[in-house]
């Protein structure tokens, strides 16, 4: 699984970036997008549901969230 570290970075820099790790992988693999920000949870989690994705957030600790999303 690719895990992409985006502390620090706000929206949309950590969309645009698992979307481009997402062309790079055969479907049914996954990226891990690590944030620390509400915002970047949101936009990921929207951006693909309805497009066929898997998205799984998770708060692991207060303030730090893993998205995964497995492509379809």
């Amino acid at each position: 699984m690719i895990e992409i570290d985006c502390f620090g970075d706000m929206c949309p820099l950590p969309l645009l970036r698992t979307i481009e790790e997402l062309k790079k992988i055969k479907s049914g693999e996954s990226v891990m997008v690590v944030t620390d920000h509400s915002c970047v949870e949101e936009s990921v989690t929207n951006h693909f549901k309805g497009r066929g994705a898997k998205v799984v957030a998770e708060e692991v600790i207060n303030g730090v969230w893993e998205i995964t999303v497995t492509k379809p």
